[in-house]
């Protein structure tokens, strides 16, 4: 693991790489009572070639800056980190798992208040540290759409908040969520907001919806970030990013709601509804629970659906199959 100490008086510390180990604090460490942890979530692929490359690794840094502004925890130089990273997988090369099986090492950046204060207060204290993991094809027995459950009476983020950073407190609230969508046949919670029931997130994913819209275009939907609701995610910005070179439908980034969706679904103009994130890249909706009524999404019934031509597009450039200037060569 990777760790670097911060406190006040004398900034970062030398960074250390070490044996993985327990962390110990004092009781009244800010990270255990006022929720002072931020964290990412990067894979490392190994290519076909043998070569072991990052993915847009550049975003990540940039999206860990934004989550520490918000806790008010340090700020460190991104490229400093990022080499830091780099050293790291280097040391570890050998747990990065072979690609035939799309399997990667997953990388947890993270960083916490340690100060020891009962105090509601900036840390003056604060640890960052990275820790590895191998982890396996998220689809291993092939790509299959999940169902969703949507309640509008549960809410992940509101504007002002701090949905649109990555910060662990905003994932413990939805664990309680989530067992409710699996106690109603349900893999994934398709989180919605406001009065007009606007599609969010589904699980810790981003949404997308493809669909010919009123006016008879193909048009890909993705919630807008402009409303502080939403996690900037990588694969995110890498979809519509891909789209928009391909320039063979509308790409739009605005508020969609359960009343456009099922309207489109009724008229048969809705084609593919999907989550995108660093696990899945991407993941096919098959259904959606909708006050007590299950709404079947057609995302897997054409001949070739969109997710498939991402999910090529991306694992390719990750996967070193193509040469892309989104990653970056580790060794």
């Amino acid at each position: 693991m990777l760790e670097i100490k911060w406190c006040e008086d004398k900034g970062w510390q030398k960074p250390k790489i070490t044996p993985i180990h327990d962390l110990v604090f004092h009781p009244s460490a800010q990270v255990l009572h006022y929720a002072f942890q931020l964290f990412e979530g990067m894979k490392a692929y190994r290519g076909f070639d043998n070569k072991i490359r990052l993915f847009r690794p550049d975003l990540n840094m940039q999206r860990m800056l934004s989550s520490a502004k918000r806790l008010n925890l340090p700020l460190f130089e991104s490229n400093e980190l990022l080499e830091c990273i780099k050293k790291l997988i280097e040391v570890e090369a050998d747990w990065v798992p072979d690609s035939t099986e799309f399997a990667s090492l997953y990388i947890r950046p993270t960083l916490i208040g340690v100060e020891e204060t009962l105090a509601v207060s900036s840390s003056k204290k604060c640890l960052l540290y990275v820790i590895l993991s191998p982890v396996g094809a998220y689809f291993s027995t092939g790509v299959k759409p999940v169902k969703l459950y949507a309640d509008p009476k549960y809410v992940r983020a509101w504007p002002g908040g701090s949905g649109s950073h990555k910060l662990g407190s905003n994932y413990g609230p939805t664990v309680a969520v989530q067992s409710i969508a699996e106690a109603k046949g349900c893999q994934q919670v398709l989180w919605l907001y406001g009065e007009d029931h606007q599609l969010t997130e589904v699980g810790t994913m981003n949404i997308f919806v493809y669909m010919i819209n009123e006016a008879g275009e193909k048009e890909l939907v993705t919630p807008p970030l402009s409303d502080g609701i939403i996690l900037p995610g990588v694969t995110r910005i890498s979809l519509l990013e891909l789209a928009r070179q391909w320039n063979e439908f509308k790409v739009s980034e605005r508020r969609i709601t359960m009343k456009e969706v099922i309207k489109a679904l009724n008229e048969k103009r809705l084609l593919e509804i999907f989550g995108s994130g660093t696990a899945c890249v991407v993941c096919p909706v098959g259904c959606i629970h909708y006050f007590n009524q299950d709404f079947l999404i057609p995302t897997m019934d054409h001949k070739e659906p969109l997710i498939f031509r991402f999910l090529k597009s991306l694992t390719d450039i990750q996967y070193g199959r193509i040469s892309h200037p989104w990653t970056i060569q580790v060794c």
